[in-house]
Formats: C-alpha cells, structure tokens, sequence
C-alpha cells in the first residue's frame, strides 16, 4: 500500500528587512499561508515585521536564528522543527538560535499542538524554507564572483568556489536579501544529512534546569494583579450570589468582582468553536497583588449557588452508556458487508465489554494565563496550544477584531489536551477588560481538577463472529460522554481485514466538560481492541501473533482509500517486537503481554514484561517498536516514546475518577492515583529505520501500553481485565497470591 503524503505548494516567498545589529532577517513561509498578492519588499525599509510568519535570521558574523512557529508543550518541537530548516539551510547547528513565535493568523497555518500532527504537517515546508534560503545565498555568492551558482559548495554556513575562496552566509545576506527568490530548489537526500537523525539538545533545557522564567506560570509584567477565580463547585450549578466582605479584609486583596455575563452572552450567539468550552455561569473573581492572597481570599467567599441542570454521578453515567450499548440508537461510522449475517451463520460468537473512567489531565503547570486588555490592544500571554481559535474567541468575546489581539506563547508545563481548550484565557480576558488593568489568572491544582475538562468515560463492546475457525465478522460498539471518536479511527486495523466489519457509536449529553485526552479515544480503544484480540485468538485455538500477521495479509493491496495504516509496516513492528522483546523466552515469574497498534499515522508494537509481587502486579519492561518514518531527533524521539508508554501504564493501572452529585470524587494527588517514579518500567526502544516522512511520536506509544500489560496481566492471573484501572481488580492479584503461597 503506498504511503500518503500531504501536498504542499512549493512558492514560498522571501521578506527581508536590516537589522540594528548589522544583519537581515529572512523570512519563509512554513505552512503555504502567504497571501498570493504578497511581494518580496526591494526596498528593505518597508518591511512590516508583524507581516513575518515563521523566518531566519542572519547576523553579520554568520549567527543565525530560527523561529519556531509552534507551541511548545513538552513535544520537542521547539527543536526540532528548527533542526529541519537548518538541516536544508547547511548551516552548523552550533551557530543556530531558537526563538518561539508569536501567533500570526496573517502568515501561518496549523499553529497548533495536538494530534501529533506538527512535524508530520511541517515537513515539506520547513525543508523547503531551508533549501530557498541557501539557494538564495548561494546565488548571492556566484553573482559577487561572477560565476554560475552550480559550481559552488557549501558547508555550515560556508560557501566555496572552484578556486577555493569562500564567503560567510553573513558575507552575503545583504545581497541575498534582494534577489529573485526561485520557484525551485533541491532538497538534501537523507544520506547527506548533518543535523537530521542526530541527537540534539532541547533548547530550552538550561533554562528548565535552572529555574529561569519560561512558562506561562512565570510570566509577569509591571503593575499586574493577580486572579484567583471561583468556580461552580459542581457541574450543573450555577453562582446565585456571593458575600465578599471577608475576602475583602484579608491583606492584599486589592477587590472582588464577577465576571461571566460575556462569555454567556457569547454562548447565545453560537460564535465559538469546539476550543471554548465556555460556562454558563457567573463566577467570583478575586483580585490580589500576589497568587497566594488571591487564593486565601477566594477561600473566604461566601457563595451561593443553585441546581440549573441535574448534578450527575457516576453510577448515573454507568447505567446511561450501558443502556446506550444495551440500544439501538447508534450512528455507524463505518460498514463493510453484513455483519449481522456473519453472526448468524458462525459458528462461535465471541462478545466482550470493556470500561474506562473519565480522567483529568494533570498538567504539571494550573492552567493560567496573563491578559492587558486596553481600548489600543489586547496583550495576550501564556500556554495555549489552541493560540488561533483563543485569539479568535477573546475577540469575539469582547466585540473587538483579531487584529487588535497580540498574543505569545509561553512554554507549558504539560498540556496532554487540557490546553486545547481555551476557557481559562478567556476568564483572563474577561476579568481585565472589566478592570481595565493587565492581571494574571492562575488556577490551584484543585480548581484545575475539579473545575476542568476530562477524558471522557467511555464503554466499548465488541463482538466476533468465527466460522470454520476463520475471524469472519467484527463489530465494535462506542457508548461515550458527550462526544465519539474522530472518523478516521474505525479505518484503523482490523478495518480491511475483514469481510464483514461494523463500527457503530452512541453518546449521552452530559453536563460535565470533556475533551481530547493524549491519544483521544484510541487511549483506551488500544486496550480493549488488542485485549480482545488475545482472547479472540484463544478462542480461536491460533497463535495471537499469527493471527494479527495473517489479518494484515489480507489488507496488502488494498483499494480501499479509507484504509490508514500500513499493513507491511505493521508486519514489520509486530515482528522486530516479537524478535527484541525476548518473546515466549522468558524466566519463570516473568509474563508477557503483546500489543500492535496504529494511531496518529505511527505504527507501534510494545510488549510488556510483568512479575507479580507482595500480591500486586509490577510492570518491569516494556520493548516499544516504533516506525514514524524519519527521525528527526532521536534524543527527543526517546523522550516522547518512553513518556507515552509510561503515561500509559500509570493511567491504566492507577486512573480512577468519578463523579458524586457533580463533584469530583478527586480534587488533587491525595485522592488521585498516579504512576510514581519507583513504579516506571524500564523502556527499550527501537526505531525503525526508513526513509519515508516523518510522522507523531507525541501520543502513539500511549494507547498500545495499556493493552500490552492488560495482555500480561492475563498471562500472570489467567484471567482478564476489562475495566480500568487494573488495580482496582484486587481479586486477581488476590488469587496469585494464594497460588504463590501455595
């Protein structure tokens, strides 16, 4: 099956301007957003800098700096994104510099960070910004010596003639600068690369080790209050009223105000996005010249509040989604052939339900952000990985255009989705706009827990059909809290390798907020989807490792454009997973779980090695596959992989959350169970070496974690889990332990 691609227009246009400092910026469109009208400036006084998108910068001593367009969440794109374009620039990495952008809705697209999705859809462009650059210097260069630009070299920054005699980048920026920018350049084959596939330092690791402001939480600006908002302590209750006289008298409390009637307003006219995730609801506000008054003094607001909509909990949820499954009220998503005939002519049916709870996400940094709105502009800063859509809902939440808006993003401190959602920027937005003075709104871990946006809970059922020992049907069913999966997920594997195959979802309105969870969806589908298998497999009376190998047979040379993995791909992680995980090779006491999986367009394979001790599961190693085409840096690649497969087994183990009239049942980490330090299996990674483009690495390792050390489990217990958290199934471990014993 061949590999899809994602076409980019190849004219990128150049801008260029002096600078103080003796040199030129030069700038290049990342993600083909340059207007078509825009021109090339001869006269570099004109340059308009907010007309930049993402761009280079060039010193007089051949220093140069790279803008990375893209918030920076943890993901390492804040490296390697400048790694491609100094990859095609030639220059040394050691005289590069990294600076993060601003948000320009004018120049960019996709200024995002979810879905895995940044280098994936940077690839091209960055490579091609890089390669026009240096063509543009070279052509520099062969018209100062008056020679054709083919018979020049170059080298970090260094350009050389025939006679030997070479110039700086710096040496001829200037006159770069002005030149005809080309319609076409080559490109570096992956043989000859200098900085792609070589492991290289996050740029901003000094600054994290020593503590220097870099995120959102250390932002500050002369003269700003600090906010601490309060917020309905349960979902479908709504502010009546509040007595602020104590919170007043607490020293540094500087007023109390209420906000709220803006964003209801803006919810009445229907202009907001899937980002907003607005309230409905009034809210206390107290203002404070330190985060630490300002929290003692929401602490001491008297409120009132009232039922608007019916508190949930979740013995409610678990009947509404199992009365969902239970129905027939489903939407589907996708069908192949009949599977309701495949189950009445099989032989055996075999049908399984498997359940998660909602979650939080538990950035390591509360959500807050700063805002200075003013009748001029409105100053925006903090960790949003949504900076479009905020900037574009501030607006229309304070009736004023995009225009006025100057947004920067911070580094964040975690963002796993949470920061996809862009409530908490505009609560900054609102409470300074009402005051009129700049602020910083900062959450508490307990505001963030217990007032935030969640992984929704979710119940799958899957059924099997087997006919003359062959897999002859497959239906997977979704019952979910508010929201289904994406549509490209019921093309996923098995999607292709059977005949008759079904993907039907349902969902319950709810009052509480979810949204997107690192790895939407397929964080919990991997586990049941390849826990079944392994029991399908058993019922089956075939090898499990056979039977994913022979399904995938069955997709190669597929028509079939809805398909988005690649069967061959797939073969070759399960297989270098099976050969370096030591499979069915392992010392008594050490018991193994496989898993396969694709998502966010990578292909992983992961086993798990499991040991039971003092009665409880330890998962000990964890052999991760992984083929996201090039690598662009495998220091960072690391990173991510051993992060997902981590954040995967601690939520798969420990994660449970819930609701009591609307509560939360866990407002901090006293309450909610995460992975500890002592707890993180060993990670051995190995990547798959090709040349096709690069793909995500943030998320795809996450999902397939959990269904590899369900999978162990089994082999350890002899019996299966088919509810998250695994921990919280005590008698399996019980009935171990007595075996142990004897």
């Amino acid at each position: 099956m061949s590999t899809p691609s994602i076409q980019f227009s190849r004219r990128n246009f150049l801008r260029t301007s002096s600078l103080a400092s003796g040199g030129l910026l030069i700038g290049f469109n990342l993600f083909t957003a340059c207007k078509s009208d825009v021109k090339p400036p001869v006269d570099l006084a004109d340059l308009n800098y907010n007309d930049f998108n993402a761009f280079i910068k060039i010193a007089k001593n051949g220093a140069v700096t790279i803008f990375s367009p893209n918030p920076e969440i943890g993901q390492g794109i804040k490296t390697s994104m400048p790694m491609i374009i100094a990859e095609e620039l030639d220059v040394s990495w050691d005289n590069v510099y990294v600076q993060q952008g601003v948000l320009d809705t004018k120049n960019y697209t996709r200024q995002i960070a979810g879905g895995s999705q940044s280098i994936r859809f940077g690839w091209d462009a960055l490579r091609q910004t890089g390669a026009t650059a240096k063509q543009m210097l070279v052509n520099a260069a062969a018209a100062r010596w008056g020679v054709e630009a083919s018979e020049l070299s170059v080298s970090d920054g260094v350009i050389t003639n025939k006679a030997g005699e070479t110039l700086s980048y710096g040496d001829v920026v200037d006159e770069a600068a002005i030149l005809e920018v080309p319609e076409n350049v080559t490109l570096k084959e992956p043989k000859d690369y200098k900085i792609i596939g070589t492991d290289r330092r996050n740029v901003d690791i000094d600054k994290i080790v020593t503590g220097q402001p870099l995120f959102g939480i250390d932002y500050k600006e002369e003269g700003m209050l600090y906010a601490s908002v309060l917020r309905p302590p349960a979902f479908g209750q709504e502010l009546v009223s509040f007595d602020a006289t104590e919170a007043k008298a607490i020293p540094g409390v500087v007023d109390v105000i209420q906000i709220g009637d803006m964003a209801k307003a803006l919810l009445g006219e229907e202009k907001v996005n899937w980002t907003a995730q607005l309230s409905g609801s009034g809210k206390v506000v107290v203002l404070a010249k330190s985060t630490w008054e300002a929290f003692k003094g929401k602490k001491a607001i008297k409120a009132v509040w009232s039922d608007a909509t019916p508190l949930e909990s979740t013995e409610f949820h678990d009947e509404k989604l199992n009365g969902l499954l239970d129905g027939k009220d489903f939407v589907t998503m996708r069908k192949d052939g009949d599977v309701n005939k495949a189950f009445a002519q099989a032989d055996k049916v075999l049908e399984r339900t498997y359940e998660s709870p909602f979650l939080p996400h538990n950035c390591m940094e509360p959500m807050n952000f700063f805002a200075n709105v003013s009748d001029e502009k409105i100053h925006l800063v903090g960790p949003v990985q949504t900076p479009e859509d905020a900037a574009n809902t501030v607006a229309a939440l304070l009736g004023r255009d995009v225009e006025d808006i100057h947004l920067e993003m911070t580094r964040m401190g975690g963002g796993f989705g949470r920061r996809l959602y862009g409530d908490f920027v505009y609560e900054a937005a609102e409470i300074s706009a009402t005051i009129k003075k700049p602020i910083k709104m900062v959450s508490s871990r307990e505001d963030d827990m217990s007032t935030g946006v969640y992984r929704p809970a979710i119940k799958y059922r899957i059924k099997a059909a087997i006919k003359d020992g062959q897999l002859t049907g497959y239906q997977l069913k979704e019952a979910a809290i508010n929201g289904n999966m994406y549509g490209l997920i019921p093309n996923f594997f098995p999607a292709g390798a059977v005949e008759n195959y079904q993907v039907d979802v349902a969902n319950y309105k709810s009052n509480i907020t979810t949204g997107a969870w690192r790895a939407p969806y397929t964080n919990f589908l991997a586990y049941a989807e390849q826990s079944f298998f392994d029991e399908l497999a058993e019922e089956m009376e075939v090898d499990k490792i056979k039977m994913r190998l022979d399904l995938l047979e069955k997709v190669k040379g597929t028509e079939d454009e809805r398909i988005q993995y690649s069967p061959e791909r797939m073969q070759e992680v399960i297989k270098m997973a099976v050969d370096k995980s030591g499979w069915g090779n392992q010392p008594k006491g050490t018991y193994q779980g496989f898993v396969a999986y694709y998502c966010h367009n990578t292909h992983v394979a992961e086993v798990a090695d499991v040991q039971i001790e003092n009665g409880l599961p330890v998962v000990k190693k964890v052999t991760c596959i992984v083929d996201c085409g090039i690598v662009i840096n495998p220091m960072g690649a690391l990173n991510q992989i051993e992060g997902g497969v981590v954040d995967g087994i601690g939520h798969s183990m420990y994660g449970s959350f819930g609701f009591e009239n609307g509560k939360p049942t866990a407002n901090n980490y006293d309450k909610y169970r995460l992975g500890r330090m002592k707890e993180a299996a060993v990670v051995e990674t190995h990547l798959v070496q090709n040349e096709l483009s690069p793909t995500g690495l943030g998320e795809p390792t996450l999902p397939p974690a959990g269904g590899a050390v369900a999978n162990a489990l089994k082999a350890a217990t002899g019996k299966r889990v088919y509810k998250q958290p695994f921990i919280e199934q005590s008698e399996l471990w019980k009935a171990k332990e007595e075996e142990i014993l004897g």
